[in-house]
């Protein structure tokens, strides 16, 4: 193999690309502030002192409405590009195709209801 201008290019072009990204990393350690304590340490709340704990506990139940509107999120995304080449196909496969993932998709959405997952739990008082 035969060293010439293109693989000094390349050999260039890949030197400059990691100072790109490495240099404000480097450059950002070297020039910030060394301040700590005080208001550092704290938790930023729209500049106001913080009243509390910041480490509080969600309930659970919010993690699992956003794990539900992820999942058919990205379901719902598949059937973007099967509606741009939809014109496309011949006969009724691709309506058939279509057709049972979104059965499969509303009968996941009967199954959550089913069991329970949509309805939001009252708060118990003391």
């Amino acid at each position: 193999m035969v060293f010439n201008w293109l693989h000094l290019a390349i050999i260039l072009f890949l030197i400059v690309g990691i100072l790109f990204a490495a240099g404000p990393l480097i450059l950002a350690s070297l020039i910030s502030p060394r301040a700590r304590g005080g208001d550092m340490g704290m938790p930023y709340e729209c500049g106001m002192k913080p009243f509390g704990s910041s480490w509080t506990q969600f309930g659970v139940n919010y993690y699992v409405y956003a794990l539900i509107f992820l999942a058919f999120d990205v379901d719902v995304l598949y059937l973007f590009p099967v509606a741009v080449h939809y014109h496309l196909a011949e006969g009724w496969l691709a309506f058939v195709k279509v057709f049972i993932f979104l059965t499969f998709l509303g009968l996941s959405i009967v199954y959550f209801w089913a069991k329970g997952v949509f309805t939001w739990p009252h708060k118990i008082r003391l």
